[in-house]
């Protein structure tokens, strides 16, 4: 798997470790990440995606034809 390296203000990492009990800010940020993801494929799943709202609206009227 490839590894890429994020810039975090130091308060910010420090934050997460605290609310994830993470020992590391690198393990606390993958927490996070990985912890968004999965809620958000159960989220698209109960719902649908983004664009099935649209079914929903109201239609706009078609011009009647005389």
């Amino acid at each position: 798997m490839a590894k890429t390296t994020i810039t975090l203000d130091a308060d910010l990492a420090l934050e997460v470790m605290m609310r994830v009990g993470a020992a590391s800010p690198q393990d606390a940020v993958e927490l996070v990440v990985r912890d968004y993801l999965s809620t958000d494929r159960r989220t698209i799943a109960r719902t649908g995606g983004t664009r099935d709202g649209e079914r929903f609206l109201p239609q706009p009227p078609t011009a009647e034809e005389g």
